[in-house]
């Protein structure tokens, strides 16, 4: 554990907070896509499959308590609540997030970092929570005008990566010395997939501006 790694699990956990504070306080889930997070709950579930396997500190198991039934939590709130559920926009939320996981999955079979499932379906989460973040990111652009709890949700999740990519950077030159090509690439393109977003929400922070999005 380092710096770098605590760091950004608690900026993950905050940017959950931030979202179930919208939630919760508001009622209201608009400007949030449901796909993004039923990807998430895809992702979690198969990378903390260990969880059964391996002890590695108490930290670690409750950090990804957090992370799977948060995540449930977030999709069954959008999906069942009676409230707001009726705040969702499925006709903004409509890019076929199926595509991203058959395609991150053939990828996880054909360049698994071991053949074996746990391994396969580890490989095939961090591919896929590379490209979670664009159903999100096209609803955004959709809805054009973003609320500020929404701007923050997505800006901790982009930190978040950000965060990691310097954790690794770090643990190659004090521990491990070598690159993990699968983890290391996919933290890139994820991070990458936010600049766009990253440049609007600074600039509308800097000029005290509601956050928009170019079509």
């Amino acid at each position: 554990m380092n710096l770098f790694r605590l760091a950004g699990d608690f900026t993950h956990l905050l940017s959950i907070v931030v979202l179930l504070l919208k939630i919760r306080t508001t009622k209201s889930c608009a400007g949030i896509s449901l796909k993004t997070q039923e990807l998430y709950v895809i992702v979690f579930i198969t990378r903390y499959l260990d969880l059964f396997t391996k002890y590695y500190s108490i930290y670690n198991i409750v950090m990804k308590l957090i992370f799977i039934g948060s995540s449930i939590g977030i999709v069954w709130y959008m999906r069942y609540h009676k409230v707001v559920k009726q705040t969702y926009n499925k006709d903004q939320d409509a890019f076929r997030h199926y595509f991203l996981v058959l395609a991150c999955f053939l990828l996880a079979i054909l360049v698994p970092l071991e053949f074996t499932v746990i391994e396969v379906l580890w490989t095939f989460s961090i591919y896929l929570e590379a490209v979670v973040i664009v159903p999100q990111l096209v609803l955004l652009q959709r809805s054009r005008n973003i609320d500020n709890l929404t701007g923050k949700y997505v800006f901790l999740l982009g930190a978040y990566r950000a965060l990691y990519i310097l954790n690794w950077i770090y643990r190659y030159f004090t521990e491990i010395h070598q690159i993990r090509w699968i983890p290391w690439i996919s933290g890139i393109v994820q991070t990458a997939l936010y600049a766009d977003f990253f440049y609007y929400y600074m600039k509308s922070w800097k000029n005290h501006e509601m956050l928009k999005l170019p079509a």
